[in-house]
């Protein structure tokens, strides 16, 4: 039995957890995967908001083909997918999925296109709160490769759930493009992902999963839009490399805190570590870096920007306390639980948090003290300095990003900024 604290669990509960599903298999089998699936592909869900740009999700879809492009980190000869109404008000109809491998923008190589049915049937109706899970489709991937995997909504579907911040780009299409292998029905764009929560494969061996679990730093803002060059993606990379591959699931959530929930930027670290840490299937290894919005958004203005509310001041000790209980609930299920240190966010050139003068040196003493915490506790299995491998090497400059790794807000990496992290990882310490 998890042992995530009741008011932990009593959120997760609220933000909608998975129930069964008609067309879909049960909750436990989802969730767990069985010992035959391996995750290869994810995304932590959100609810309908507007967020880091324009996106889909409030309006939802109606006779519209959306179609998403991923990189899976596993290899295997079948796959599945997993399609999430979490944050549904009314069941979601879901008129047909194909699968296929990705050729240039919305295109997909011709003779890959492979039909995704759900207990047999083209459709399936998922109920609010809900999640389905397909039947298993045949279409060998290799860890790096690029799939489309395009959803057909026939119905008004109402206001989606989505993951904003997907730093590649979904193609939208007017009616049935489902089995188009070209891309010139698909003349609308979006860079986030809708109602599709995850990729799983089988068929080859494979280790247990690393899931790297954060705020945008994690999910990758910053990064290249289509590269795939967040940290977790070079992670990925680097194990390949090392001759010991294994899946790395991003599941990030741009403005994502420790302590508080945020309309914008999902349920608090500890309400969503179940659904988007504990449920993955075969995972081995979380690394956590969450904590910076904690203490960000403590000092923003909600006339400008109203996604910090509650813009709450925190403590070293509540954030620890937090990271405590991420500990405990990985530690419960066996899953090995690695620290990441906060990296300087002193150069902070975001307008809209509004910050007075005084808050970088008290926000930066609070960072100071729960990194020196993560760093000797030993409460971690291991930890990861990624403070250390981004902050500026120059005398007296070491609460600064370095230049050559600032995407260019003071806060967030840039694509070499991304490698930098992936390389400070100890791929013995995973």
């Amino acid at each position: 039995m998890r042992t995530l604290p009741v008011t932990a669990l009593a959120a997760l509960l609220l933000a909608g957890a998975t129930v069964p599903a008609a067309s879909a298999e049960s909750a436990a089998s989802a969730e767990r995967g069985g010992a035959r699936w391996n995750g290869a592909w994810t995304a932590a869900v959100q609810r309908p908001s507007t967020n880091f740009y324009p996106n889909w999700s409030e309006e939802g879809f109606e006779n519209h083909s959306v179609r998403q492009v991923l990189r899976v980190s596993a290899d295997g000869g079948d796959l599945r997918i997993r399609v999430s109404n979490a944050y549904g008000t009314t069941s979601l109809r879901l008129t047909g999925a194909s699968v296929a491998r990705a050729g240039d923008g919305a295109a997909v190589k011709p003779g890959t296109v492979r039909t995704v049915r759900f207990e047999g049937a083209a459709s399936v109706t998922v109920p609010a709160g809900a999640k389905a899970v397909s039947d298993t489709v045949r279409l060998p991937v290799k860890a790096g490769e690029r799939l489309t995997v395009t959803l057909y909504f026939a119905a008004a579907t109402g206001p989606a759930t989505y993951h904003d911040l997907a730093q590649g780009i979904s193609y939208r299409a007017s009616g049935d493009h489902l089995r188009d292998t070209g891309a010139g029905a698909y003349t609308e764009t979006s860079r986030s992902w809708y109602h599709l929560e995850g990729v799983e494969v089988a068929g080859a061996p494979t280790r247990r999963a690393v899931v790297t679990f954060g705020d945008s730093i994690t999910d990758g803002y910053g990064a290249t839009p289509g590269a795939d060059d967040r940290y977790p993606d070079q992670l990925s990379r680097r194990l390949a490399a090392a001759g010991t591959p294994r899946p790395v699931l991003n599941l990030g959530i741009g403005g994502n805190r420790v302590l508080n929930d945020s309309a914008c930027f999902g349920e608090k670290a500890t309400a969503r570590f179940e659904r988007d840490v504990l449920n993955q299937p075969r995972v081995g290894t979380v690394v956590v870096l969450e904590g910076t919005n904690d203490l960000l958004f403590g000092y923003a203005d909600p006339k400008y920007f109203p996604c910090a509310v509650p813009n709450t001041k925190v403590t070293a000790a509540q954030l620890i306390e937090g990271h405590r209980t991420l500990i405990r609930a990985a530690h419960a299920e066996g899953i090995r639980a690695v620290g990441g240190t906060m990296i300087p966010v002193k150069g902070s050139k975001t307008d809209v948090l509004q910050y007075p003068a005084e808050a970088f040196d008290e926000i930066e003493a609070v960072r100071d003290e729960v990194n020196d915490w993560i760093r000797t506790s030993g409460e971690y299995d291991a930890v990861v300095d990624f403070d250390r491998a981004l902050a500026d090497p120059a005398p007296g400059r070491s609460d600064l990003l370095n230049p050559d790794y600032d995407f260019g807000d003071g806060v967030h990496p840039n694509a070499a900024g991304y490698e930098a992290m992936a390389r400070a990882v100890d791929l013995n310490a995973l």
